[in-house]
């Protein structure tokens, strides 16, 4: 019965044939263009918004029904928010204060990553496992007791009082993004090294570094995004407007009326410290995926 069922079957399979290659034709022609067009606009839409608002006057701000369109654009809203407040020196401490975190945390993770990728040792799984809970570890729960810990060491409005905490909060995330990378990089390349008659810091730093180099700038990255737009404790140990951080500054914009809330100014400044971290991602985004990927094949 199978025998003679055979033919009937193949002849059902041909007929069927056309409809899937005309379906798969009218996926990659029509709906998969549509679909992405659609994530494009659900994910980029905020940030649209957010740039068509800061071009926008004030009396366009509150027209009803809404204006759309900034036509003609207005960028006084750009030029205002560096007057009268020292939004400037705000970016500087952004800058400063990330990019601290970000070195001592690749400096201090990726040593720790490597030597648990590595060192063969008891409870190496265990402190793994610790150091995802200290990432997990909320901060609203500690911002009391660290301000009463600053307050002690008389490092409230300093920059210390900030990198300190983003390195507690940022190192989990290196350790564990940088070990699964240093795993999967071969043994072999340290031992030749060693027998070259390079020590094993040299080793790491010349042979093992420039390899994980996608890893690192994966981490890098995301550590950099954190300190700069973390608001909880940026607001709580910083308390004059010249030692906020771009977060806490831009929270703190006051209009010229008593119950005005200056949303063009607002939405200016989010647009400006924005861009730094849209160039950082575009500039480095091969490492980034090639960071963010490794590991997940195997072999």
């Amino acid at each position: 019965m199978a025998v003679t069922r055979l033919p009937s079957t193949v002849s059902a399979l041909q007929r069927r044939a056309p409809h899937h290659g005309l379906r798969s034709r009218l996926w990659s022609s029509l709906v998969h263009p549509l679909v992405i067009a659609l994530l494009l606009a659900f994910c980029l839409g905020p940030f649209v918004w957010l740039l068509e608002t800061s071009l926008k006057t004030a009396d366009d701000l509150y027209r009803i029904p809404p204006k759309l369109l900034s036509v003609p654009a207005d960028f006084r809203n750009y030029l205002t928010i560096w007057q009268g407040r020292p939004f400037l020196q705000n970016v500087i401490n952004s800058a400063v204060i990330a990019s601290a975190a970000t070195t001592i945390s690749l400096l201090i993770g990726s040593l720790c990553a490597y030597a648990l990728a590595r060192l063969r040792f008891r409870g190496k799984n265990m402190i793994l496992a610790m150091v995802l809970a200290v990432a997990m570890f909320p901060g609203i729960a500690i911002v009391s007791p660290l301000y009463l810990f600053f307050a002690r060491l008389q490092l409230i409005n300093s920059k210390l009082a900030l990198i300190f905490p983003y390195v507690t909060f940022t190192l989990p995330l290196c350790v564990w993004l940088l070990t699964a990378f240093f795993r999967e990089l071969p043994a072999d390349l340290e031992e030749a090294a060693l027998v070259d008659g390079a020590t094993p810091l040299q080793a790491f730093r010349k042979v093992i570094v420039p390899l994980a180099a996608p890893g690192v700038f994966t981490a890098a990255i995301l550590i950099f995004i954190f300190a700069w737009n973390e608001f909880l404790f940026a607001r709580t140990f910083m308390n004059s407007a010249e030692s906020y951080t771009v977060p806490p500054a831009i929270s703190m914009f006051e209009g010229t009326g008593t119950f005005e809330i200056p949303w063009g100014q607002i939405t200016a400044a989010s647009a400006v410290v924005t861009l730094p971290l849209v160039a950082l991602v575009l500039v480095f985004q091969r490492r980034i995926i090639s960071g963010l990927t490794a590991g997940a094949i195997k072999g």
